[in-house]
């Protein structure tokens, strides 16, 4: 995926709007990795070429009419997860323990005090274990 050409689309309202709009829909996968990646994004610990690559994940989260159009129920955030999850995967050594902090409390705020726990976060955070230790020197 060329994250240029959806790094236009992102805006702080729009990344908001969308969430506040279509959390539910989207599920909460989607949108902890959103939240991880927003939160990445404000770190002052993320270089410039991780924040390329959130703009452009993060525009296409916004975009509603991408491969499969958002307004399709259930399988239209399939491909933005799948956007996300890359751009995770490439810029994860900038998730440290205070964005995860924040967007488990913002994930919590949409789906309430459980979603800490859920099986998404769950599996969000092993994904992001791995990548951690994959990229560590042996």
């Amino acid at each position: 995926m060329d994250a240029s050409k959806y790094q236009k689309h992102f805006s702080v309202d729009g990344f908001w709007s969308k969430l506040a709009k279509y959390a539910r829909e989207a599920g909460m996968k989607v949108v902890y990795v959103g939240l991880l990646l927003f939160y990445a994004l404000e770190s002052p610990n993320t270089p410039l070429r991780a924040k390329v690559q959130i703009y452009g994940a993060l525009g296409y989260l916004i975009l509603p009419l991408d491969i499969v159009p958002d307004l399709l129920p259930t399988v239209g955030y399939v491909d933005d997860l799948g956007a996300l999850m890359l751009a995770l995967g490439a810029v994860s050594k900038s998730i440290d323990s205070g964005v995860k902090q924040k967007a488990v409390g913002k994930l919590q705020d949409f789906f309430g005090e459980a979603a800490a726990t859920s099986p998404d976060v769950i599996e969000v955070e092993a994904q992001l274990k791995e990548e951690d230790e994959a990229g560590k020197p042996v």
